[in-house]
């Protein structure tokens, strides 16, 4: 199911976010996407969406009032397309797929860090240096603790990990000798 909303999702926040950058509104975009998928997702209103005896006239109406000013007019239409077309539960998805190319195309990629320990600011700075370096990209990093890693630490960029800790070879380990 989450696929589904996904590929339903990725045209509209494509054409939404090419439409952003030709006007180099790309911020205010953002922000109202944001601004509407937070009322799409409230459970209050997201039952009203899923309701198919709600007019999606007045759903679109009830979202863009609640919105308020911060909404420009274009995405107001975007609004207005997604309810004529019976998408306004995919809100969410197009503002996170919307912010993932944003920062795609600004050249930051968010990384997440699981540590044993925590990690100093020194080695923090250093992990970021190489972590741009591998990626080619800046790095927007946050880090945890997870003690149940054993040691080590593990990387998550997107699709890519790096798994670099004992937990991790310990599973890596246990895998190759059931073959």
């Amino acid at each position: 199911m989450a696929g589904d909303i996904t590929t339903i999702a990725r045209p509209y926040a494509e054409a939404a976010f090419a439409r952003a950058r030709e006007s180099e509104q790309v911020d205010a975009w953002g922000e109202a996407l944001a601004t509407l998928s937070a009322i799409a997702a409230d459970p209050r209103m997201a039952e009203q969406i899923g309701n198919p005896n709600l007019p999606r006239e007045r759903l679109r109406d009830a979202i863009l009032e609640i919105a308020g000013e911060v909404v420009p007019s274009e995405v107001r239409n975007l609004v207005s397309l997604l309810a004529a077309n019976n998408r306004l539960s995919t809100l969410p998805e197009i503002a996170r797929l919307f912010e993932a190319l944003r920062i795609r195309h600004q050249g930051v990629r968010r990384v997440q860090v699981l540590s044993t320990f925590e990690l100093g600011e020194d080695a923090r700075r250093d992990l970021a240096a190489a972590l741009e370096k591998r990626l080619g990209a800046e790095v927007e990093m946050t880090v945890e603790t997870d003690p149940s890693l054993i040691g080590g630490v593990q990387i998550r960029a997107g699709d890519l990990v790096i798994d670099g800790s004992v937990r991790g070879k310990l599973h890596k380990l246990a895998t190759e000798l059931q073959f």
